[in-house]
């Protein structure tokens, strides 16, 4: 008899589930929509559209259950961008977990709702505007988020720890929201096992797959993944090799804490106009959903994980080298290019001097190589590496230009100087037209 009934709770679990999922395609259709809707103007941080983003998630929080941690106006924070003060915030809920062994430890999965806003331009003498609508880089992860939360309230009971569902504003802007709620925000950052990362979710084909990325001990991860897979699963992640793009998960890494990020990489359309709801997959996203949420209630109820480790980003050495990292979103004024930005530096530096290798222009080979570097206090440029790359000449060549880089201006806290890490993206991109970079003989 006691069979019987663990098999009929079993199907009735399942049959819930399922007529709970029916329309997860439409819902995150629903979300992405409205997320890219003109009237956001592209979300940009500290303007009305972002404004609308973070009101829009916490309705979808607070209709899914959770125990809303922010009113609607959010956990509001400003920072400070080419001199000026810009107001933002995170959204944030809760489910309290259930194991009275393991509830007052927490689980953070979080997605960034805002965007790149919009560019005016003038073509042939009339006044157009593009708007960067963000469908996949973020509206994607932010509406797997809202779905996962949903599913979340509905099925509190299953989850050992609380979990946290945190949308975050401004990560355009140096993943300002993510590390304000891991350095300012939340008291009990130290209870936190894991974060998990949802961006770029839309998208996802054969050179675009579902992966997973985490710096966990491998036994970890794959005995999480295995769980995983034990439960009503359709769409298993590859597992990333190496980091598949910098975001929201960076700030919760460089305090130590084990992170997983889901995404399915960057497309062509990143950062670009082109970036528009139709292109999204939504049947896959849903895939993606299900799976995402089974990894949530597995990782909320194993026992052990891994602990947290201090100082993930300190980098031992001699002298200014055994000074802690900060990110840029730390810095009171951020490191600078001759008096400019990172995008300066792009525009009158890297792609000044970088030379397309001709192996790859042969073989038709582009892409973005997302590259991370320190600016060390005496403005010097060192620890060049590759945090995501595209091929072999390409992620050569990226890291041969930014390491030759003049010095820059130190970021600098509380008036001292800082060693900062920055992560930039060198995009080689072919054309019909002749390359505007050169070619590398």
């Amino acid at each position: 008899m006691k069979k019987l009934l663990s098999a009929l709770f079993l199907v009735f679990c399942t049959v819930t589930m399922a007529a709970q999922d029916f329309n997860v395609a439409a819902s995150l259709q629903k979300h992405v929509e409205f997320l890219c809707d003109d009237k956001l103007e592209g979300r940009l941080t500290g303007t009305p559209g972002e404004k609308a983003a973070a009101g829009y998630v916490y309705d979808a929080f607070k209709k899914a259950g959770l125990v809303m941690l922010t009113d609607r106006n959010g956990q509001d924070f400003k920072i400070k961008d080419k001199g000026e003060e810009i107001s933002s915030c995170n959204i944030v809920g809760m489910i309290e977990g259930g194991d009275p062994s393991l509830r007052d430890e927490y689980i953070v999965i979080g997605a960034n709702f805002d965007h790149l806003g919009i560019n005016r331009l003038t073509v042939n003498g009339k006044a157009e505007t593009q708007i960067f609508s963000g469908a996949n880089a973020n509206a994607s992860g932010a509406a797997i988020l809202m779905e996962i939360a949903k599913m979340a309230g509905e099925h509190c009971y299953m989850f050992g720890r609380s979990v946290i569902f945190i949308g975050f504003g401004a990560s355009e802007k140096g993943m300002a929201g993510s590390w304000y709620f891991v350095n300012r925000a939340f008291s009990r950052i130290d209870k936190v096992r894991t974060m998990i990362n949802l961006n770029m979710l839309g998208c996802g084909d054969k050179e675009n797959p579902f992966s997973i990325f985490s710096q966990m001990p491998m036994k970890y991860l794959t005995g999480l993944m295995d769980d995983t897979s034990a439960e009503p699963v359709v769409l298993v992640p590859a597992e990333a090799p190496r980091e598949i793009t910098p975001s929201d998960h960076l700030p919760f890494y460089e305090k130590g804490i084990p992170i997983v990020s889901f995404s399915n990489g960057m497309t062509k359309e990143y950062h670009t106009i082109k970036d528009k709801p139709h292109l999204l997959d939504y049947q896959a996203m849903e895939l993606e959903c299900n799976y995402i949420f089974h990894f949530l209630k597995v990782i909320s109820n194993t026992a052990v994980l891994p602990e947290a480790k201090s100082s993930t980003y300190s980098e031992p050495g001699a002298g200014e080298m055994n000074d802690d990292v900060h990110s840029p979103a730390e810095c009171d004024t951020r490191p600078e290019f001759f008096h400019n930005s990172e995008k300066a530096f792009l525009e009158n530096w890297v792609y000044k001097y970088v030379k397309y290798p001709r192996r790859a222009l042969e073989a038709g080979i582009q892409g973005k190589v997302l590259v991370s570097f320190i600016i060390e206090k005496s403005g010097e440029v060192t620890n060049v590496e590759v945090v995501s790359g595209v091929d072999e000449d390409l992620d050569e060549e990226a890291v041969r230009v930014i390491s030759v880089s003049p010095k820059w201006q130190a970021g600098r806290i509380k008036g001292e100087k800082v060693r900062t890490r920055l992560v930039v993206p060198v995009e080689f991109r072919l054309t019909t037209s002749k390359p505007k970079i050169g070619i590398k003989k």
